[in-house]
């Protein structure tokens, strides 16, 4: 935080072909001391260069970008991981290994410290930051800056699982393998490219999940996926097994098959979980903290990975327990995390899952989304065409709306506590108390930087017409002078959740995979705005479609 970001990875890099150099030392010369001193230096290189590559992207990726950035950053990690231990078999298998070794160590030193030169500048974010050579001290305060945005501190805890789980699958993947599955090296290295090239393919599938925002949702859905696909490759290995020869025979053997796509799935789901996480702590954190935020990660990566090997002792040594039944074990820890998960966020889960029902079952347009703002409250007005407009409207939108609804709708038992949570605002338009506390509610809801929807005509239409406003809208704006936003739906009108056939959801689904757009106008500032202009904003957005 305290430098400028480019140049500091370049000593660090710089940092490390001298460490290599004595690491070359060590494999021609064969000290294990050395080695082992080389293993720590590179560990405190590592300590140096993660926050400042985290920290690096929010500064220079836009906010729509940080998620694929993320993904990219992943996808590099674990393919270089892949590629570093396929390699170092190669190397180790050949004639003049030690040589070759050492040789390979300080060449791609030299490659990363010539890469560190292609990275633009990034300002430091707080130049004036006092740091103390106090080991304990600053790494207490370093924590402090890390529990104190509870979402950053459950971010943090969700990814050195995340790290837990990995590194007790790769550390047990060579046993596993051989044990279990009567496979060689090849066999070993062969089921770490399906786990890796899998995390690889999830963190590039995030991106276009979330539709290029961060997509909380994706969290506990990659952990369900890793609960579940852990579970199916341990619970999958085949009862008898041959002795395989060659490794041509054993990825050939159909019976393991199963076993191979479950742990390709597993490592797509962490992919899945593990971007959206990393992009959320980056974008939450403060910007004259976010480095000491990556780096107190790394301070709960290092103790999770270390607790992870403490479990492998545990279970493999003072229980007697198998790996396959560490793996089974793994598998029911991780559910009970999904399940938290899940319940710490519902409300974006449920989101997502909408978000693909609705573009599963409609082709959906979307125009102008930019219009919305990024942050900030803000009044959205739209037609009121079917049932379905609320859920796609909380769909395409990158911000949660809470929604003014019904309260015949809002208060229906099987769905009171879950909308309730997302914010729904009932109202009757009936009853006076019910509209006052409705607008108490949007005021206060407008004022805490919220965005509120209201369907000012009241109703769905009967005709595909758009029927009058109301003037509940003017109401609201006199006391929460804030901008309005029209959006318009075209294309639900004639769908089965519109009143096309008199009342809505009767008879049978129509429309399945037709055109949709949403399209959103330009801000109209409170001063502006009146029931009739917003009327007419809409009904130009919408045009004849209806």
């Amino acid at each position: 935080d305290k430098y400028e970001k480019s140049e500091f990875i370049r000593r660090v890099k710089l940092f490390e072909i001298v460490i290599m150099c004595i690491g070359a030392v060590g494999f021609i010369t064969e000290n294990y001391l050395l080695l082992l001193i080389m293993l720590f230096l590179m560990g405190t290189q590592s300590a140096f260069f993660g926050p400042v590559k985290y920290a690096l992207l929010p500064q220079q990726l836009k906010t729509h970008e940080l998620v694929a950035g993320n993904a990219l950053v992943e996808t590099g990690t674990f393919l270089a991981i892949l590629l570093g231990t396929l390699g170092a078999g190669v190397i180790a298998s050949a004639d003049h290994a030690l040589m070759i070794a050492a040789g390979s160590v300080v060449l791609f030193a030299v490659l990363g410290y010539i890469s560190s030169w292609f990275i633009p500048s990034a300002p430091a974010s707080n130049p004036h930051l006092i740091f103390q050579w106090q080991p304990i001290q600053q790494t207490r305060k370093t924590l402090a800056i890390a529990k104190s945005d509870r979402t950053i501190f459950q971010a943090m805890m969700a990814i050195s699982w995340f790290w837990f789980l990995g590194a007790t699958y790769l550390t047990q993947f060579p046993n596993f393998t051989k044990l279990f599955l009567n496979g060689g090296e090849s066999a070993v290295s062969f089921l770490l490219a399906l786990f890796s090239i899998g995390i690889a393919i999830g963190s590039l599938a995030c991106d276009k999940l979330s539709n290029h925002r961060i997509e909380i949702g994706l969290v506990p859905l990659g952990s369900f996926g890793i609960s579940l696909f852990g579970y199916l490759m341990a619970s999958s290995i085949p009862a008898t097994l041959p002795a395989f020869v060659h490794f041509d025979d054993f990825i050939g053997y159909a019976a393991l098959w199963p076993l191979f796509s479950y742990l390709l799935l597993l490592g797509v789901s962490g992919g899945i979980f593990i971007v959206p996480l990393y992009a959320l702590m980056q974008q939450r954190a403060k910007t004259t903290e976010r480095a000491q935020v990556i780096a107190a990660l790394n301070i709960y990566n290092a103790l999770f990975m270390v607790g992870s090997a403490l479990l492998g002792i545990l279970c493999l040594t003072l229980l007697s327990l198998s790996i396959q039944q560490l793996f089974l074990l793994l598998a029911v820890l991780n559910f009970l995390v999904a399940i938290y998960l899940f319940l710490q966020v519902p409300i974006f889960v449920v989101r997502l899952l909408v978000w693909a029902l609705t573009h599963t079952i409609y082709r959906v347009r979307h125009k102008h989304l930019h219009h919305l703002p990024e942050q900030g409250g803000a009044l959205i007005v739209c037609n009121h065409v079917s049932y379905m407009d609320a859920l796609l409207l909380s769909a395409v939108c990158p911000r949660l709306i809470r929604f003014v609804m019904e309260e015949d709708y809002a208060n229906l038992p099987i769905l009171r506590r879950f909308l309730r949570r997302a914010g729904v605002i009932p109202i009757c338009a009936n009853k006076r108390s019910s509209i006052r506390r409705a607008f108490a509610h949007v005021e206060q809801a407008l004022q805490e930087g919220h965005l509120v929807c209201i369907f000012p005509e009241g109703r769905l239409t009967s005709d595909g017409e758009m029927n009058p406003f109301m003037r509940g809208m003017d109401v609201i704006l006199k006391r929460s002078p804030v901008p309005v936003i029209p959006i318009a739906i075209k294309g639900l009108w004639g769908s089965f959740f519109s009143r096309y056939q008199g009342r809505a959801c009767v008879g049978f689904p129509r429309k399945l995979w037709s055109k949709i757009e949403i399209e959103v106008g330009e801000p109209v500032p409170s001063s502006d705005a009146s029931t009739e202009l917003m009327q007419q904003r809409v009904a130009q957005l919408r045009g004849d479609r209806q």
